[in-house]
């Protein structure tokens, strides 16, 4: 459905997205991580006929989106980061616009409008002025406006912004619902949300791919590693980052507060490495007032690509 092959966008001298390559099948759900500025966003609005690469190939369906960028439009629904709504209007006045923007037929517009209204829970603000309703309210607007002519692909940039607990189950219910049928690419900075939805992820850092698998592989090539966190007192921190740093098995020491640490154990490694924390900080006269096994999960991933990028630049 989508295939993207060296993608690369430059502005000036600064890349913004440099080689990036993937393919998507119907029915995926993949998501885009990576901190601001990494090229999500450019990456997007490439896919969505915005603008042009500068390098590389997208297509949409076997469609480029060089050679025709209105008809990859016509197959794409798009909700961007900051949602462009006219205020003036009422939640049903809109969406009728937006169905009849992407061609929705008439005979069939207003039942496209009922069911959209419905599936994003706007029914309590179908007729009010879309400048009176919160934000919440104000982002199922734009996310109705991207799925109200069942789009073969939707691309969301932070779909769930704004969004209460209670919205942000029912989006993600109603995502995991489309993507039985479409193509959807989002990014998201909470990456618990990306863990629970995304059937794959890429990890995206100053333009270049870092990472790109399941969520349950990227997880388990930190398995093999073993994570503690610890409380200690009685000593300074500096003192206790070069002792634990010195004992047999351990690959790194994070500090991540005052009297607080996380010890990363080398590959293979971890087995016993908990009693052997114990036993060097209380032979030491110590107080170990914590001691916890952390599993890896894709903030971890995602910090360690992230920062092993800056470290690489």
């Amino acid at each position: 459905m989508i295939c993207v092959k060296n993608l690369t966008k430059t502005f000036g001298d600064k890349h913004a997205v440099k080689d990036l390559s993937f393919d998507l099948d119907s029915g995926e759900i993949l998501g885009f991580l990576g901190p601001n500025g990494a090229g999500k966003t450019t990456t997007m609005r490439i896919l969505t006929g915005f603008f042009p690469p500068t390098s590389g190939t997208a297509t949409v369906n076997g469609v480029d989106v060089c050679d025709d960028p209105l008809a990859v439009r016509s197959m794409v629904g798009y909700l961007p980061e900051h949602v462009p709504l006219y205020h003036e209007m009422t939640v049903r006045e809109f969406l009728s616009f937006a169905a009849q923007a992407k061609k929705v037929s008439a005979p069939d517009r207003v039942a496209a409008v009922k069911e959209t209204i419905e599936r994003c829970n706007l029914e309590k603000v179908a007729d009010q002025l879309i400048g009176t309703i919160s934000r919440g309210y104000k982002q199922r607007v734009g996310l109705g406006q991207a799925i109200i002519n069942k789009p073969k692909v939707l691309i969301l940039d932070e779909p769930t912004v704004g969004l209460d607990p209670t919205q942000v189950r029912d989006i993600r219910a109603l995502l995991r619902e489309i993507g039985r049928d479409a193509t959807v690419i989002l990014s998201s900075h909470i990456l618990s949300e990306v863990q629970q939805m995304c059937s794959r992820v890429i990890i995206i850092a100053d333009g270049v791919m870092q990472a790109m698998d399941t969520p349950a592989n990227l997880t388990a090539a930190l398995q093999g590693e073993t994570r503690i966190s610890l409380k200690i007192q009685g000593a300074p921190d500096s003192e206790v980052l070069e002792s634990l740093q010195k004992l047999e098995g351990v690959g790194k020491v994070e500090r991540l507060d005052k009297g607080a640490f996380r010890v990363v154990s080398l590959a293979g490694e971890g087995e016993g490495l908990a009693p052997k924390l114990a036993s060097s900080v209380v032979g030491a006269g110590w107080e170990l007032h914590e001691l916890s096994a952390q599993t890896a999960n894709l903030e971890d991933i995602f910090i360690e690509l992230v920062e092993a990028e800056k470290k690489a630049t």
